[in-house]
């Protein structure tokens, strides 16, 4: 029986490697669909969580690992992957210290499927990465296994559109950008993604399904470059913008709206856009509108450190050395733990190297993780709200606005609160005593 006719009939074993954000919930989808799933990760921990029943991830439930367990093998042992049909490859793709791209976890899981993979067996990338990586660099790797790609090997790439916290769209609500290298990959692309996902969207080649990806990412990054910088501007202006984008929004046609923040977080929006400058130097092509993006995007948590020192200047005429601050959410976005490129984290780090003290509350995030580039941080434990009333806080800085959160008994501490997510106005609280940043 052929690769085709096993995904058909869903006896064909599909590997995930990377149980992160990405490969986690579609390893579930996987097995929900019926397919024996075996899911490769390099942390033994996540592996011993996951045959406990425990869940590390929101959009993965104890319920989901216990009704997909009898389909799935978690497991270090990347030989596992003789047995499998299809791969899909879900590792990070970070930058590295000069914001370049930083292929190594890519290239070393291909080197391992290269050693381990055998005949007839798709191999898919999901990581986000820039337009060519599939051909120039995953399949020359993969031709050193010896066996003939088009024929023996097949390669496909499809971009992860995972969105932590979205309770409307899941790994199989999303519609699922698909393409493979050559008419069969693409075929069976199509017979596996087809049984995983409700709608499949069939683009022309992987290099075209790459830069899907980055689009989508550059088109969020530029535009919330563009309403922090209006933010700026009306700032001076007396104006405030979330009212304008508020009325704004209101325009049925030519107009969507997107928010002010106090940096960019998460995996894709502060990193994805420099794949391509990095990729379009090769081109000798300029990139000024995208770098522009960047540098205001990650020029706002200096903003928000100088309007709190101004604030607090007006309240009290003091500056923030030996000020104890209060920072509001450490997760990069409302109502998950993820933590990956938090700007609270720089938050955090500006204050301190003005001689604040530092104190957060997150309901997400009870101990702050190992990070690449925080690592000052990693251990520091959250404060529980019930007992600040007491700690004398000289001011509140909202970075996150997590829906457990009691704001109103935050205006009870008696200081500055510096929101810069407009959750009290949208929690229709007095704001007296708060200033939109």
């Amino acid at each position: 029986m052929g690769l085709l006719e096993r995904l058909q009939d869903k006896s064909a074993t599909v590997g995930i490697i990377g149980l992160g954000y990405v490969g986690l919930p579609l390893a579930i989808s996987v097995a929900k669909s019926g397919y024996p799933t075996i899911g490769f990760d390099v942390d033994q921990s996540k592996v011993d969580r996951l045959y406990a029943g425990k869940s590390y991830i929101e959009a993965v439930t104890a319920d989901e690992l216990n009704a997909t367990k009898e389909r799935c093998l978690w497991t270090i042992d990347f030989a596992q992957i003789a047995n499998c049909d299809v791969i899909v490859i879900c590792v990070p793709t970070p930058l590295n210290h000069h914001r370049e791209p930083d292929l190594s976890f890519v290239e070393d899981t291909t080197r391992a499927i290269a050693q381990h993979v055998t005949l007839e067996t798709l191999v898919v990338l999901e990581s986000t990465t820039w337009p060519g990586t599939t051909e120039e660099v995953m399949k020359p790797i993969l031709a050193t296994s010896g066996h003939s790609l088009g024929r023996d090997i097949f390669v496909g790439y499809s971009p992860e559109r995972e969105d932590p916290g979205n309770a409307t769209y899941r790994t199989q609500t999303i519609p699922k950008v698909i393409a493979g290298d050559g008419e069969i990959a693409q075929r069976l692309m199509e017979a596996f993604y087809g049984t995983v996902v409700e709608t499949i969207v069939t683009v022309s080649s992987p290099t075209v399904a790459e830069a899907v990806k980055i689009t989508e990412n550059i088109f969020r990054s530029v535009n919330i470059a563009l309403v922090n910088e209006l933010k700026l501007i009306y700032d001076e202006m007396g104006i405030d913008v979330w009212d304008v984008i508020d009325g704004a929004a209101t325009k049925p046609f030519g107009y969507m709206p997107f928010y002010p923040g106090p940096g960019l977080g998460g995996h894709c929006i502060p990193i994805d856009p420099f794949y391509l400058t990095w990729r379009a130097r090769k081109f000798d092509v300029p990139t000024r509108f995208i770098e522009l993006a960047g540098e205001i995007n990650t020029n706002m948590p200096n903003h928000v450190v100088h309007r709190t020192r101004e604030v607090m200047d007006m309240a009290s005429g003091r500056g923030l050395n030996g000020a104890r601050l209060l920072l509001v959410g450490v997760a990069y976005k409302k109502n998950v733990s993820d933590m990956r490129e938090s700007p609270a984290m720089r938050l955090m780090q500006l204050f301190e190297e003005a001689g604040a003290q530092v104190d957060y509350l997150d309901p997400h995030v009870p101990h702050i993780p190992p990070m690449r580039e925080y690592g000052m941080f990693e251990g520091r434990s959250a404060l529980e709200q019930r007992g600040l009333s007491e700690s004398g806080f000289d001011a509140v800085i909202i970075a996150t606005d997590h829906d457990e959160i009691d704001y109103a008994a935050l205006l009870e501490l008696g200081c500055p609160v510096i929101d810069t997510r407009n959750i009290m106005a949208k929690r229709g609280l007095p704001m007296t005593d708060v200033t939109k940043v």
